[in-house]
């Protein structure tokens, strides 16, 4: 059975849930907290090839108005901003070997783990 990944922040209700549901599926994921370890540049591009998503699909929009930043023109300003502002992360992700989704709502997650 591949490791089952959890990019999380436990300040986000949606992260929260999505790790206890896993974990009442008795699984015991990885937890990643993103913010205080930020994926890297090449670990960020797979996570949105298993995705299917471009990294501007993965920014919170409106966080890009609470830092007072302007919405990336392409795809590289976009992973720029993401590699300089964790924070910026869609969340939770959560990676299961070769699949990967956004917890939102968390009963997606499920999808790639049954």
């Amino acid at each position: 059975m591949p490791e089952v990944r959890i990019y999380h922040n436990p300040r986000c209700s949606k992260s929260r849930q999505s790790l206890e549901l896993i974990r009442n599926h008795h699984i015991e994921p990885k937890v990643i907290e993103y913010l205080k370890t930020p994926p890297d540049r090449n670990d960020l591009v797979n996570i949105l090839n298993k995705l299917g998503l471009s990294a501007s699909d993965l920014i919170r929009k409106k966080d890009l108005v609470k830092l007072n930043k302007p919405t990336p023109e392409n795809d590289q300003e976009a992973m720029d901003l993401i590699m300089e502002h964790p924070e910026l992360i869609e969340r939770p992700i959560i990676v299961y070997g070769e699949k990967a989704c956004i917890g939102r709502p968390p009963e997606t997650i499920l999808d790639i783990l049954l």
